[in-house]
């Protein structure tokens, strides 16, 4: 049975993409999941922990005012954090991790409150309708339930994206590649 992290490496490996992932809140485990893969380094452009505030402004161009006015824990920082690593490392796909695990609140709002982000290949001829996508979760559990849980959900929103805008002729080839119906 294989991983989310090993889909992903295999569904970009077989389009000829790359990903790069901009993390808070998870703190460099979704990067850790993809390059536990045997093989991701010819899909996987590298990360951005930026857990500190400032740093989704300054490494990843985050709106400032954005921030100020709605803080870190935010759908529109999501999705500006996967748009920004996207940019920065040179990626098909960014995605990106953006949330409270606790113990306290944040930004008013509560523990468990996550945004997750996909920002793929857009325009003519891309096979994408949009650039990016975003998914608010409440989470419950502990701190590390609450990380492990927005890294799994952050993999299953890439590989749906992925997923979707395959076409016919990649899934032949791909379910030819792997031996597969």
């Amino acid at each position: 049975m294989s991983s989310p992290a090993a889909d992903v490496v295999r569904l970009l490996t077989v389009r000829g993409e790359t990903l790069a992932v901009a993390e808070s809140l998870t703190g460099g485990l979704v990067a850790a999941e993809i390059t536990s893969v045997p093989g991701a380094s010819r899909v996987f452009r590298g990360s951005v922990t930026a857990y500190a505030t400032p740093l989704k402004h300054e490494l990843l161009g985050v709106d400032a005012g954005l921030l100020a006015a709605r803080g870190a824990v935010d759908p529109q920082v999501a999705a500006q954090m996967a748009a920004g690593v996207r940019r920065a490392l040179g990626a098909d796909w960014g995605v990106a991790t953006t949330g409270v695990a606790g113990p306290d609140a944040q930004d008013g709002r509560p523990v468990g409150t996550v945004f997750v982000a996909a920002e793929g290949p857009s325009g003519p001829g891309s096979g994408s309708a949009s650039g990016g996508k975003v998914e608010a979760l409440r989470l419950n559990g502990s701190r590390a339930e609450i990380r492990r849980e927005s890294v799994r959900s952050v993999l299953a929103m890439l590989l749906r994206e992925l997923a979707g805008e395959q076409t016919g002729n990649e899934r032949a080839q791909d379910t030819e590649q792997n031996g597969g119906f």
